[in-house]
């Protein structure tokens, strides 16, 4: 048993140097909230909500240039914010990303393709879809599971990523939009496009763009009325622009977002969500963060939130956030308000190196 130990604890340094190993990181995840949100239809149950999150990130490298990656989630339900408000409880768990992936790296330029279960490469906000990266709890306005333009869930695919000095470029093929995520046994799967790039203007300075189309409805959806035409007759054509910029204690974050979903039977479907995020650091275990934003569409009222967030981070492995979250339409003119504490761990990586 001790030799055993003795390997996980040193094997970081062996995997720094070899050229083929397997690593094992996770983060997990606790939350308690207190909301008014599922006291309302359709939950209609306790304003006391809690629940856990657990991701973990496998990663086998195969040798310099190949590799085989994965991020598989479990969560109680309800957990996420937008979960207050639907019906249900238990279990669920994800596979967000699992596929292999070919890269070279040559002075400032590099080249990735990976193909399998890919996060969609629209927009820039799932790069911190994990609890330890997000320093806020909910998620901005377009991404998440029910309905939103973005899903946080995988998508299958292939993605090309290249970047040339300080340009970024991605394009990414998928089986279905990520405005409407279909698995590989659904029916009415067809291609989407995203194409996205960024330049880094200075350091801790860029400026991004991202672009999708593809159809995005099936015969099954909510929205599919009788008599619409086919679903791959009906593109949707969405584009969001970004921005990141981070210096001495300040990171700020943005993301302005356009979606068009085409129609027949009834009008044109469109929507442009926006929002910015804001982090200041206070003291090394110290920070404050707010995200203001709003949603806009042409079928129904607007939405405007704004989520603010102390964090604190007892040592490396662990941060403490508690926030309040107040949500406003004009449909619901005393909204909703949300207080909640989130425990996030990042457990020590587990290494194994292969020479």
């Amino acid at each position: 048993m001790k030799y055993l130990l003795l390997i996980l604890l040193t094997a970081p340094l062996f995997s720094q140097e070899a050229e083929a190993g397997f690593e094992l990181r996770s983060t997990l995840s606790g939350i308690g909230a207190y909301s008014n949100i599922p006291e309302t239809a359709p939950r209609k149950g306790s304003p006391y909500v809690g629940g856990f999150r657990a991701i973990v990130y496998p990663t086998w490298k195969i040798n310099s240039n190949w590799a085989v990656t994965g991020a598989i989630q479990a969560y109680s339900r309800p957990y996420f914010y937008e979960q207050f408000n639907t019906q249900g409880y238990g279990f669920r768990g994800d596979i967000l990303q699992a596929h292999l992936s070919y890269s070279r790296f040559w002075n400032k330029n590099s080249l990735v393709f990976r193909a399998g279960q890919l996060s969609s490469a629209f927009g820039s906000f799932l790069l911190r879809y994990d609890d330890a990266a997000n320093p806020l709890i909910g998620l901005p306005q377009a991404y998440g599971y029910y309905y939103k333009g973005v899903t946080t869930l995988g998508l299958l695919g292939a993605q090309v990523d290249v970047t040339i000095d300080r340009a970024d470029l991605r394009a990414q093929l998928t089986n279905s939009s990520p405005s409407n995520r279909r698995n590989i046994f659904d029916s009415d799967q067809y291609g989407s496009w995203t194409l996205g790039g960024g330049y880094t203007i200075s350091q801790g300075f860029r400026m991004g763009a991202s672009f999708n189309r593809g159809p995005y409805l099936h015969r099954q959806h909510r929205f599919f009325r009788k008599g619409e035409a086919p679903p791959n007759t009906l593109p949707a054509v969405n584009y969001g622009f970004d921005v990141q910029y981070g210096h001495g204690p300040w990171n700020v974050y943005g993301e302005w977002q356009r979606f068009f979903m085409p129609y027949k039977v009834v009008p044109d479907f469109i929507q442009h969500i926006g929002y910015a995020e804001v982090r200041r650091v206070l003291h090394p275990r110290w920070y404050v963060a707010v995200r203001p934003g709003y949603l806009r569409a042409t079928s129904f009222a607007g939405d405007n939130t704004i989520e603010i967030v102390a964090g604190f981070r007892p040592n490396r492995f662990q941060l403490i956030k508690a926030g309040y979250t107040a949500f406003r339409n004009s449909r619901n003119p005393t909204g909703s308000d949300t207080f909640a504490v989130q425990l996030v761990t990042t457990m020590v990586p587990i290494s194994i190196a292969a020479n």
